[in-house]
């Protein structure tokens, strides 16, 4: 799976990480639900944080087309609430 970072680049994320991927998501979800900002910044830190570390970084040169798209850390709540699904940001 290819996960894009806002402003950032693009992850490559094998299966074995979704499922870890997707307990941060649903943090991020109920830190959105919650409408707390502070909860909701670390949420979604934790998140991006996980992509980077669990992912690939593919080459700048390298443009894929994304399956996932995910916003950057300086992305509001009330922005990311307009992103988020019944599912949160990652589908699963």
């Amino acid at each position: 799976m290819i996960m894009r970072i806002l402003g950032e680049g693009q992850y490559e994320i094998t299966e074995a990480h979704l499922d870890r991927l997707n307990e941060l998501d649903a943090a991020l979800q109920s830190a959105a639900d919650s409408d707390d900002d502070r909860l909701f910044a670390t949420a979604l830190s934790a998140l991006l944080e996980a992509v980077r570390s669990c992912g690939t970084p593919l080459p700048a040169e390298t443009i894929m087309p994304s399956d996932l798209v995910l916003p950057d850390e300086d992305t509001s709540l009330t922005q990311v609430r307009e992103l988020l699904s019944d599912e949160g940001l990652i589908p699963g």
